[in-house]
């Protein structure tokens, strides 16, 4: 019996040793541990950096496994991980983090991108945690923003202009462009969290987040996401993924699961009014009372989302006193 635990054992060990992650890191993820192994001058190196290694690994074994080595290893690296985050929250005011929910698939020039860019920065400086998704399209322009907090006007509209020249990841310098702003706009004062997944490895995760805690469980990720933003959440243009983190965020606000409902605000009228009109679907049953507690704001303007922030922030601490 004891032969046969201690090979049990030694095979845990040795498949946790061989998988291409680690299975305990200590601290949330960066651009420079992500893209480890990544030459921008040589586009091709890009399947040998460290989170397409991983991704590659991830397909191969199953996206839903039945191997529980696996699970194991998946699983480990996810609670550690999600600790380490932990870890970066309790630095924070709950009330100071601010998320953006929106479609991958949204343009660098879409009108919508530049907007949250805008909106990020400002929250940015102004004290908050912006959080994202981790992915392409409005989770891009969430940490975007964040990264040219403190910049002029001048330096954020050129860096823009430069992303907006490769507007979609199918564009072979999509990559390059984020880095080589990073590069020549370094951060070193604020920053902002992103929390992506393998389960979607077919996107680029942004390296515009300076901290990353990337899961292989998606689930665990969503409800992260929306569970942590205390200070409200931002709508923004999506499709399928957007939509359910609408409802699910709707569900926490009305049962007032956390203590308090946060803002859900919505950006782009004509999108949620007309394109998917889930805003009047929503306000409707909130006069039904099917919904309760639910703070709704719809707007196309950057600074009316700000102060809807700003003022929700102000009183919860009058509150607080």
């Amino acid at each position: 019996m004891i032969e046969r635990k201690t090979h049990q054992a030694q095979r845990i060990a040795d498949y946790l040793e061989a998988v291409p992650f680690v299975v305990d890191p200590h601290e949330l993820y960066s651009t420079q541990t992500l893209y480890a192994g990544l030459d921008i001058t040589r586009p091709e190196s890009f399947e040998q950096c460290y989170d397409q290694r991983v991704y590659q690994h991830f397909l191969a074994q199953g996206k839903v496994t039945d191997n529980p080595l696996e699970s194991l290893a998946r699983n480990l690296h996810d609670f550690c991980i999600m600790q380490s985050a932990k870890r970066l929250l309790a630095q924070w005011d709950k009330c100071k983090v601010v998320a953006v929910m929106g479609g991958n698939a949204m343009r660098r020039d879409d009108a919508s991108y530049a907007k949250i860019a805008r909106i990020s920065k400002r929250l940015t400086e102004l004290g908050s945690l912006m959080v994202s998704g981790g992915g392409s399209g409005a989770m891009e322009a969430t940490g975007f923003g964040a990264w040219m907090a403190g910049r002029s006007e001048e330096e954020f509209a050129e860096a823009l202009a430069r992303l907006m020249t490769v507007p979609t990841q199918q564009d072979p310098e999509y990559l390059q462009t984020s880095l080589s702003i990073i590069q020549d706009y370094p951060q070193c004062k604020y920053i902002n969290l992103s929390i992506p997944t393998w389960l979607y490895g077919h996107e680029w995760t942004s390296p515009f987040a300076t901290h990353i805690a990337k899961l292989f469980e998606n689930s665990v990720r969503e409800d992260t996401l929306l569970t942590i933003a205390y200070g409200g959440i931002i709508y923004a243009p999506g499709r399928a993924g957007t939509i359910q983190e609408v409802f699910q965020e709707a569900v926490q606000n009305h049962y007032l699961t956390f203590g308090f409902a946060s803002p859900m605000i919505f950006l782009d009228t004509e999108f949620w009014t007309k394109t998917t009109p889930f805003y009047p679907l929503l306000t409707d049953l909130l006069e039904k009372g099917i919904y309760k507690n639910l703070l709704l704001s719809l707007t196309d303007d950057p600074d009316a989302v700000v102060n809807t922030i700003l003022q929700f922030q102000e009183r919860i601490e009058k509150a607080g006193e």
